[in-house]
């Protein structure tokens, strides 16, 4: 694989385009606003979304698609919510057997579908891979270390992007599992909005770690339940990336729990916002994806309950309190 093309501008995608070049790829990047396309082109640095960081010359953004249509691997970093219509612009320039590498975490509305999923129906002639991973986007930029998991069932593709992308601060490591990889980066979005809502409330750090704990119950349940391994999500795609986005305030899921906890509306705590944060959108599709399997949810289904408006934060938290005791293999 000599080059690369990046669909989405954002934070992880202008990041990962970085990682891209860095590993030595011709990398495209496709920009959907035109005012950063122009800022990227004019002043190498996308301002909205990765203030402070020098785009390297050897990332071309772009405002067309068409342009991706030659490379030899295709990111897509689009949001959860909106990956179908990205594919859907994208399908006319993708060849048969393309490489398509998923890196948004979150599961979809109204068809309740994992990002695979999607892809298959949008994209059905690519070859899928799944990006997941403790990482934040300026962190990654900035080359600081990081490990992540790419998951691909064809062992020869998943091998050819780990090497393609790999740089001495950036490691993947390689599985067959998209459904653990896909759960484990869609639960633990909407599990750091319940530690900000610990977190903001003041409830402390045993109850912090318990929720961390307990949560990862609750993935591991619904990822094998979907036919994920419970051993890809207590790697670097579950447990990994649970423990970075519930214990940090630069968590965009996290910092929206946390201004929940502290009293604060769902709309002032996503005001002012310029990235996504997935799991406000991904809580209610986790939510009626674990009941249609009968999987028990009951972290999730609060923060759900509590950003629907069914529930406020306190009726919440001492409903998870009341629940009957159990073992904790259950």
């Amino acid at each position: 694989m000599k080059t690369a093309g990046v669909i989405g501008a954002g934070a992880w995608g202008t990041a990962l385009a970085l990682v891209c070049a860095r590993a030595g790829l011709a990398t495209r990047l496709w920009v959907r606003e035109p005012e950063i396309l122009e800022a990227i082109r004019r002043g190498r640095e996308n301002s909205t979304f990765l203030p402070n960081v020098k785009i390297d010359d050897a990332v071309e953004a772009t405002g067309d698609l068409a342009d991706l249509a030659g490379c030899d691997l295709v990111l897509n970093v689009t949001p959860a919510q909106y990956l179908r219509s990205s594919l859907a612009a994208f399908a006319p320039h993708a060849r048969e057997g393309l490489p398509v590498l998923l890196c948004s975490k979150g599961v979809e509305q109204g068809s309740l579908k994992l990002m695979t999923e999607v892809l298959a129906e949008a994209l059905p002639q690519a070859c899928p891979a799944v990006l997941s991973g403790p990482s934040f986007a300026g962190e990654v930029a900035r080359g600081l270390p990081t490990a992540v998991t790419l998951a691909c069932p064809n062992e020869e593709v998943g091998r050819q992007i780990s090497e393609a992308i790999a740089t001495p601060t950036f490691r993947p490591y390689w599985v067959t599992d998209m459904v653990g990889a896909e759960v484990g980066g869609a639960v633990k979005n909407v599990l750091a909005i319940a530690c900000g809502i610990v977190e903001g409330r003041g409830l402390g750090r045993s109850a912090h770690a318990a929720l961390i704990t307990r949560g990862f119950a609750e993935l591991t349940r619904l990822a094998e339940a979907l036919g994920g391994q419970a051993e890809t999500v207590a790697g670097l795609c579950g447990l990994g990336d649970l423990v970075l986005t519930c214990s940090s305030p630069q968590s965009r899921n996290m910092s929206v729990g946390l201004a929940l906890g502290g009293g604060q509306t769902l709309d002032q705590a996503l005001a002012g916002k310029v990235s996504v944060a997935e799991g406000v959108a991904s809580a209610p599709a986790v939510r009626q994806l674990a009941a249609k399997v009968g999987v028990e949810m009951p972290i999730c289904t609060a923060v759900a309950a509590i950003l629907a408006g069914e529930a406020g934060v306190d009726a919440a938290i001492a409903g998870l309190l009341s629940r009957p005791l159990k073992s904790e293999s259950l």
